[in-house]
């Protein structure tokens, strides 16, 4: 397993430190310290130099990415909470492939306002998002350890797990670089775009179905729901909630577009 991982850390760094080269300005000193690092893990290392490449003040913008930013003028969307179910997502989000290999993905979603990516998950994935343009509602959790399941009532949904909320927040670049760990840092997450917004992700190592990495959709029900018997502190309820696995839902509208922007050199 470690192996897999430093293959994976290792091709995702060579990756990076190419893009970084070409649409961004990264001092080549920063680059060089980091590839001959030998002491610290190679996931600090890839975590190290995404944060030095993705940072609130950096120059990496819509533009790096052939991207223009949208207005919200013209948007066709009907903001945060929408007019009606069947309006509210009439505008698909695009998803343009960047670049895809068994070790990584490189991608960006580009998002009309209100349209949503449900809750669902990255199961053994690290994943690094950057906020490009626009703003982003962000809800994300992460599984109780050890894991609590019930049996639901509600149809169609055999049990619900606990988790733990991770992150609910409204992201607007620029911002800084969001990562989600296996485990940690909120695997389980939704996306709810407040602007038109655009969002670049990195993940590592890409979903894959036949080696157990599918994406799995849920849907969150509050803590009082399910909430006797769980072992949590009293007076937190509000940092849980029981998640129900669910089909992928109907309402997810994307399409894939076509990626414009600088060539990557492979």
């Amino acid at each position: 397993m470690f192996s897999e991982i430093q293959k994976v850390t290792d091709k995702a760094m060579v990756f990076l430190q190419k893009k970084a080269l070409s649409a961004l300005y990264i001092p080549k000193q920063k680059l060089h310290m980091a590839m001959n690092n030998t002491t610290a893990p190679k996931v600090q290392l890839l975590y190290d130099l995404c944060k030095t490449t993705f940072t609130p003040s950096d120059t990496f913008g819509p533009a790096d990415v052939g991207l223009k930013e949208e207005s919200p003028d013209d948007d066709r969307g009907h903001g945060f909470f929408g007019l009606n179910r069947v309006t509210r997502w009439a505008q698909p989000i695009t998803y343009l492939d960047i670049h895809e290999c068994d070790s990584f993905t490189m991608c960006i979603f580009c998002f009309p306002t209100s349209s949503v990516i449900p809750l669902h998950d990255h199961p053994g994935m690290t994943v690094f998002s950057k906020v490009l343009y626009g703003s982003m509602h962000v809800k994300a959790y992460d599984w109780v350890e050890p894991s609590c399941i019930k049996e639901s009532q509600e149809p169609g949904c055999p049990q619900v797990r606990l988790a733990r909320l991770a992150a609910d927040k409204v992201l607007t670049a620029p911002c800084g670089t969001s990562i989600l760990y296996p485990k940690t840092g909120g695997n389980l997450h939704c996306f709810t775009a407040v602007t038109p917004c655009a969002v670049l992700d990195v993940l590592a190592p890409p979903y894959r179905e036949d080696l157990g990495r599918k994406c799995t959709y849920y849907v969150d029900y509050p803590y009082s729901a399910f909430g006797n018997g769980a072992q949590i502190s009293n007076g937190k309820e509000e940092e849980y909630a029981w998640l129900a696995e669910i089909e992928t839902p109907d309402d997810l509208y994307m399409r894939s577009g076509v990626y414009v922007g600088p060539s990557i050199r492979v």
